[in-house]
């Protein structure tokens, strides 16, 4: 089954094709992300024009590399939540309109949840080595979110952040010092000799907080974490190089320990044989380190297929999505991620 994908939730525009749900036949991303710099982050109007100007080279590039034409489709997916809401009308507009003309069945997608299916493409493993139960961490610049998974198809939301997502607090503390919108990237580039230096033995006297890590529950919370930076920032008035390379260093371990911590906690609870990650944060090197040193089988998608892409949206449409007719679906910049089985 060839499945057709769009994803326009932000400031990416991406199309792509999916042979049955594993398969990438091609994954065209057109980002407007060079164009924010300037502005120190996205500004939804901007993103949505640009995003207008390429949606339609996007997807003819992403079927003339799958040598494909609307003939080999067999459905449409498009995202349809949650992001801003711009963005997300020129993609679901634009399938909406593909689904009318060829008459091929569309599929809506939560883009959120499709981030745990990038786990399955192009994988040299079958769907059936994910051994089941899973528990499956999603975390990016504005959700983190823990899942159960049964199977392929059934997700159970578990606990999500009550505030600020990590990604964010990546974000913030890269703009704190002074690295602009690289965000978590550049976070984990100045942390790797701070890294090196502490496993030889050097100490340090700072020690950010690592929020909600100890508690019952199965949410995150870093909006507190992020106040921390700002008071240990204010209270050195040298900022010096010194300063920032300890304060990335804190704060990705802070974000890390939180993130492994509390998803090796739902592991635990619910008998998980394995971990999937996904979105974003999950391309975090540190991460992956600390989630590999853990005893349970863990599972991430290539760092190409962890930030916004349609190719994710294609698997998720194979293994868990519905076909319904083109008049009923709509952009939902709010669309839910809390989902029961």
């Amino acid at each position: 089954m060839n499945i057709l994908a769009i994803e326009s939730s932000c400031d990416e525009t991406s199309a792509a094709v999916v042979k049955n749900g594993t398969v990438i036949l091609s994954n065209v991303i057109a980002s407007s992300s060079a164009m924010h710099e300037k502005y120190g982050g996205i500004v939804p109007e901007v993103a949505s024009r640009e995003q207008l100007k390429c949606i339609l080279p996007t997807i003819q590039e992403a079927l003339l590399q799958a040598h494909c034409t609307y003939d080999s489709i067999d459905a449409i997916a498009v995202t349809i939540g949650p992001g801003l809401i711009g963005s997300l009308l020129i993609g679901v507009e634009t399938a909406k309109t593909i689904a009318f003309v060829t008459g091929k069945p569309i599929i809506p997608v939560n883009h959120v949840l499709a981030h745990i299916y990038a786990n399955f493409l192009n994988s040299q493993l079958s769907i059936i080595n994910y051994q089941f139960p899973a528990i499956a961490l999603v975390v990016s610049g504005g959700h983190t979110e823990l899942f159960l998974m049964n199977n392929a198809r059934e997700l159970q939301w578990l606990g999500g952040t009550i505030d600020d997502a990590a990604g964010e607090a990546f974000d913030k503390t890269a703009r704190l010092l002074g690295f602009g919108s690289r965000g978590g990237l550049a976070i984990q580039e100045v942390s790797r000799s701070e890294i090196l230096l502490r496993r030889t033995g050097k100490k340090s006297c700072m020690k950010l907080p690592r929020p909600l890590i100890h508690d019952d529950t199965l949410n995150f919370s870093f909006s507190g974490l992020k106040t921390a930076i700002m008071r240990e920032w204010q209270k050195n008035p040298k900022h010096d190089k010194q300063l920032v390379s300890t304060l990335a260093y804190e704060v990705q371990e802070s974000i890390t320990d939180v993130l492994v911590s509390k998803t090796i906690h739902a592991a635990q609870q619910y008998d998980a044989k394995s971990i999937l990650i996904g979105g974003g944060v999950a391309s975090n090197i540190r991460l992956r380190e600390k989630f590999k040193s853990s005893t349970i089988n863990f599972f991430c998608p290539p760092v190409a297929l962890c930030t916004d892409n349609a190719a994710c949206i294609g698997s998720y449409a194979f293994f868990r999505g519905t076909a319904v007719d083109w008049h009923t679906i709509e952009a939902t910049p709010n669309l839910s991620v809390e989902i029961t089985e």
